[in-house]
């Protein structure tokens, strides 16, 4: 069978190629050199190693598969900014990230030049086929995905530097709520979840399917910093009543009295932001807390978190996108997923185990990167992320 082409598509997909590859490179723009190859732990990359996968993303499976006489950058790439895909190859392990002082951050640079001149090449020449299309938008996706972490993972790697440097004040203002909190009721009945429609969605957000739920009451906004700051003069993490076992092991393990980032500094409680250390905002949403926190925070406000299928239905009730809000749904698929062949079937269905989800978007999430079904997933001990809290009551 003859294969469609996308003529008209190819310069499209150019004109978001450009715009979200610059972007990602703009998010580096306020770093120095040095700051490119940290890893002060083993679930933070440096940001020259984003820079690189993000670009072995596009050599790797569109340039080397269809572009003809298409010639690697360096054979060596591929075992350095390979991820986790198990079916192109070894590679460099997580935690050895930031061994890696060769390429140097010009290197890496000019493969991404590299690497976009051919991508620019390929699409000019109008033969791009739909299953070809479909590859390089999920390509773009998985960057802007990488954009979001490259924000954190800077955050993470200035806001442990005794100096706590200063990133950038080119961020957009966060919305402070200001409206009071009120439980929104959903009534009990059988909804739909799941992605529908003819724009782009990852595979875990497929197979819409029918659910019921009982009757429940969700908050109209997210917890705020004076909230959870009375939860924690009032002895929350002191008290092992609201938290799950595993949770109380990390609290006592990581000596753990309050969210990432947070300081008690000379009777005045600070917070470290990409705009330097700040004196906490007590109106703005509470950030940088684990699954364990925010469940333990619900539980001390005799509450819940929402389950995935809550969110998702009562998610037009209310304004989101100001934090990754935790669920108290475990990352598992849908009835009937199944995984693509290939690499590309490695790209969410194998993460699918002791996993949260996490529903919304933050601060940090990508121009057009989200959506009501989108499904994000952590470990539940993981702060480093935009995250918060809504609330979420049952009725007995």
């Amino acid at each position: 069978m003859e294969q469609k082409t996308f003529t008209s598509t190819s310069q499209a997909l150019l004109t978001q190629y450009t715009t979200i590859r610059r972007y990602t490179e703009s998010l580096c723009e306020p770093l120095e050199v040095e700051d490119y190859v940290v890893q002060p732990v083993a679930h933070v990359s440096p940001p020259k190693w984003h820079l690189g996968h993000t670009t072995w993303f596009f050599e790797t499976f569109i340039l080397k598969p269809y572009a003809a006489g298409y010639s690697v950058f360096n054979n060596q790439y591929n075992y350095v900014f390979n991820s986790y895909y198990e079916t192109v190859g070894a590679r460099v392990v997580r935690t050895d990230r930031g061994n890696l002082s060769r390429p140097s951050v010009a290197d890496v640079y000019h493969y991404r030049t590299y690497v976009d001149e051919q991508m620019e090449a390929f699409l000019n020449q109008g033969v791009l086929t739909e299953a070809v299309a479909e590859l390089l938008v999920l390509g773009l996706h998985h960057e802007q995905q990488h954009q979001e972490l490259l924000l954190t993972d800077i955050k993470y790697i200035l806001g442990h530097n005794p100096l706590f440097p200063r990133y950038t004040d080119e961020l957009k203002p966060e919305k402070i709520p200001m409206e009071e909190l009120v439980m929104l009721q959903i009534p009990e009945g059988q909804y739909e979840i799941g992605f529908r429609g003819s724009g782009f969605c990852y595979d875990n957000e497929l197979g819409r399917h029918t659910t019921y739920l009982q009757e429940f009451a969700i908050a109209n906004r997210l917890v705020t910093n004076g909230e959870y700051l009375d939860f924690i003069e009032d002895g929350g993490y002191r008290d092992f009543r609201y938290w799950h076992s595993e949770g109380w092991d990390w609290v006592k393990t990581q000596q753990a009295e309050a969210p990432l980032y947070w300081y008690l500094i000379d009777g005045q409680h600070m917070y470290y932001t990409l705009r330097g250390l700040q004196q906490i905002d007590l109106a703005a949403p509470v950030c940088h807390v684990n699954f364990y926190e925010a469940s333990a925070y619900a539980a001390w406000k005799g509450m819940r978190l929402p389950t995935e299928a809550e969110w998702e239905v009562a998610s037009s009730r209310f304004e989101w996108g100001e934090r990754w809000e935790w669920t108290g749904s475990a990352y598992l698929p849908y009835p009937g997923f199944k995984k693509a062949a290939g690499a590309v079937g490695e790209y969410n269905g194998k993460f699918m185990v002791n996993q949260m989800v996490l529903r919304g978007a933050s601060v940090g999430t990508s121009p057009g990167h989200s959506r009501p079904t989108y499904r994000n997933f952590f470990h539940a001990e993981h702060q480093w992320q935009f995250t918060g809290i809504r609330l979420c009551a049952s009725y007995s």
